[in-house]
């Protein structure tokens, strides 16, 4: 019997098709913070996957059957997250693009596991999303593993003698990149002089800095979101702590600098080589444009993530999902807007390529990351 795990009663608001269902539509299920302070990523998922059904269902879907969204919003919360996971299960979805946070997406992948649902995240990073053995795990993204090894030796290189704070928001995928990243800077004869984890929503950080003003501190490693990380380098601006902050991929929204303000400038981060430069996708950006969106960060990882579903059901012949996760992991490399995608058995991709990006001023005045 299929199990269906419910949190409470409360289920997830913005839960809508996309269109009206036919009987042999295939449905995706796009989850990720639609509302509240992680939004941002959110309408990046969402842009994402619902372009790239629009434009294979203008070509004429896959098998002969169109594509249909459904939208759930789990508000970078655990509980939502399981929340839209029974609601997707109760309403026929057979493959779901999402979620955003790790801490969402490996409680919720359980959900779909147990319930014939394949789940590729565009971008839940933490490693244990795909390393518990389950079926119907998948992402387009890098894991944490790969992203602090980049960090910590990168560090390593350019800040050898320089005071280390390593900073966390305490959840799966803070606290888990910064403890891979301060892995590989101990692997490298690197000791942070400060270990500290704050807590989501938190907004003044008085305490930590003048904590890690007293150690000297250079450079602080953030893992984390844009939401608190553009706070964290804007309140050490003001009181007089002057350190590089250097974080991963949870900071690539131009909200950061919004947030962070002049001090902004100079910061650092991992990521992936921008995919927006990738020729396979100019065709997809273009798209995103003229319609006043910028596919920023996770944009294009979405659309890819649903590109692979199409040509997956395309190979095994069949939109069933345990056959479809079959294919993917031994049937590609799948074309996509960031370039071909191969995963193996535990659903990871063949390939991840993490490198620098810095925050500077663009000729339009405002403060972005480039990458380096």
């Amino acid at each position: 019997m299929k199990k269906s795990i419910m949190s409470g009663l409360v289920l997830a608001a913005g839960l809508a098709f996309a269109g009206v269902a036919h009987a042999d539509d295939i449905k995706i299920g796009v989850a990720g913070p639609l509302t509240g302070p992680n939004a941002a990523f959110g309408a990046q998922l969402q842009k994402g996957a619902e372009q790239a059904v629009a434009d294979i269902n203008a070509k004429g879907g896959v098998l002969g059957q169109k594509f249909v969204v459904e939208l759930g919003d789990d508000v970078s919360d655990a509980k939502q997250g399981v929340s839209v996971a029974n609601k997707f299960v109760g309403d026929g979805v057979k493959f779901v693009v999402g979620h955003f946070n790790s801490s969402v997406s490996i409680p919720a992948s359980e959900v779909y596991a147990e319930n014939d649902i394949l789940q590729i995240t565009p971008a839940s990073t933490n490693p244990t999303y795909t390393e518990r053995g389950l079926w119907n795990t998948f992402r387009t993204c890098g894991r944490d593993d790969q992203q602090g090894a980049v960090a910590g030796a990168f560090i390593a290189e350019k800040f050898k003698t320089t005071p280390i704070a390593v900073i966390h928001d305490k959840t799966t995928y803070g606290q888990g990149l910064a403890d891979e990243t301060k892995k590989a800077l101990n692997a490298a004869g690197i000791t942070e002089v400060v270990y500290e984890g704050i807590n989501v929503g938190d907004k003044d950080f008085s305490a930590l800095i003048s904590k890690m003003k007293a150690a000297n501190v250079g450079v602080i490693y953030w893992g984390g979101l844009h939401t608190e990380g553009g706070l964290i380098v804007r309140q050490a601006a003001e009181q007089g702590l002057k350190a590089v902050l250097i974080s991963g991929d949870g900071i690539v929204s131009n909200e950061f600098a919004s947030i962070a303000g002049p001090a902004a400038e100079g910061t650092l981060n991992t990521f992936s080589p921008d995919p927006r430069k990738n020729p396979a996708a100019a065709a997809a950006v273009g798209e995103f444009r003229a319609a006043g969106f910028e596919p920023e960060a996770y944009t294009l990882y979405s659309y890819a993530s649903v590109q692979v579903i199409a040509a997956a059901i395309e190979k095994a012949g069949s939109a069933d999902p345990q056959k479809v996760a079959e294919v993917l992991k031994s049937g590609g490399p799948f074309e996509t807007v960031i370039g071909p995608l191969s995963f193996d058995a535990k659903g990871d991709r063949t390939t991840a390529d993490y490198v620098m990006y810095v925050w500077k001023k663009g000729e339009d005045g405002k403060i972005t990351y480039v990458e380096m």
